[in-house]
């Protein structure tokens, strides 16, 4: 069976052709599914009888099963993703082999008025390891494809009370730029008017820092968000937080985000997630500051979400405010995120890491 969420509008319409089926074929089901919201495809009431029992027998519009879905009181929505190992060869390699556990992801909802926020991930797990997140603790267990990762926004947008998906941040699970061809097919697909239809200027890529692959970004010819996790004013406390940090330096990482500035004509949004009493202190606030002074960018600081098992704590909110105030006193535009899904551990890979905890692999209550 093959991924249908894989495939672009004309990629789909070719393959149609070819099988002999008629072109329009490919644009009554993508309206279906990305209009309507239909992921049945014999419920796709104007596609006629073979062309619905063709499409049963070769295609899929889901590869994965809900394992979890977790509600917050603030209107958060959390999926937990299982992806069981696909039957051919090619894409197997995605994914590891046909042996190995079930593989998890998380997706998340983020409502704020009329704004509703996709958190997609890109990867099962993370090889960046940054200490005091969830994400890394299994280390990178494969790819998403661009397919799995329009299957996390369909997911979301298909839930009770949701309805359609305004943003897109690439701030779930994995290094969205380690595997930037998926996620830059992904974006084009997000973006397209026979898809979800997301602007790109409401589309924001976040990453670790890799210089070389933010210079290559930065040629990407739709104007999307980028976001650089920083967490920390200088190189020797990003180290010890952030092990990828040993392969480049605050310095390399502005000058590839100028460049990225400079290219793309986007300003750069500075990540800064605050730990108590590790990179909180009014001394980082004013490290910080001199960063920010360098470039064209804002910054955006996020309270911790604590992880069970991690050593980390969440700050004072006396502490974020005065961490605020002193980049304000210096100039910098500096906004305080709102933190959501407090109650469901919507944090990256929390709700994966304490599943796994609490029951190995795989949730007993899951569903297609």
């Amino acid at each position: 069976m093959q991924h249908l969420l894989d495939y672009t509008l004309d990629e789909f319409r070719e393959i149609c052709i070819e099988q002999g089926r008629r072109a329009f074929l490919a644009g009554q089901v993508y309206q279906w599914i990305y209009r309507h919201g239909i992921t049945r495809f014999q419920d796709m009431s104007n596609v006629s009888k073979a062309d619905r029992q063709w499409l049963d027998e070769n295609w899929t519009i889901f590869r994965s099963r809900i394992d979890k879905v977790q509600y917050a009181s603030d209107g958060t929505l959390k999926l937990l993703l299982g992806w069981d190992p696909p039957s051919d060869q090619q894409n197997a390699l995605q994914l590891a082999d046909a042996k190995s556990k079930l593989k998890q992801t998380e997706t998340v909802m983020i409502p704020a008025g009329k704004r509703k926020t996709a958190c997609v991930s890109s990867q099962v797990g993370c090889p960046v390891g940054c200490r005091f997140c969830a994400s890394g603790l299994g280390g990178l267990e494969g790819n998403l494809t661009a397919g799995q990762i329009m299957e996390q926004v369909l997911r979301l947008s298909i839930e009770e009370d949701v309805d359609r998906i305004t943003n897109i941040v690439f701030m779930g699970m994995g290094e969205p730029l380690a595997n930037d061809k998926a996620v830059m097919k992904a974006i084009r697909m997000i973006n397209a008017a026979w898809g979800p239809a997301i602007g790109a200027r409401h589309i924001t890529v976040s990453t670790v820092g890799l210089p070389k692959a933010i210079r290559r970004f930065a040629r990407f010819d739709l104007p999307v968000t980028l976001a650089l996790s920083l967490h920390a004013p200088n190189d020797e406390l990003r180290r010890s937080l952030i092990p990828w940090a040993d392969y480049a330096t605050i310095d390399e990482l502005l000058s590839a985000c100028q460049a990225w500035f400079e290219t793309s004509g986007r300003e750069v949004t500075l990540e800064y997630l605050l730990l108590r009493e590790i990179n909180d202190r009014d001394e980082h606030a004013r490290q910080l500051a001199r960063i920010a002074s360098q470039m064209r960018a804002r910054i955006n600081l996020i309270r911790y979400n604590e992880v069970k098992g991690l050593p980390y704590e969440r700050p004072s909110t006396v502490d974020v405010r005065e961490f605020q105030r002193i980049l304000r006193r210096h100039g910098v535009n500096a906004t305080i995120r709102a933190s959501r899904g407090r109650d469901i551990a919507a944090a990256c890979g929390q709700l994966r890491h304490e599943s796994r905890g609490k029951s190995g692999n795989r949730e007993s209550t899951s569903r297609n």
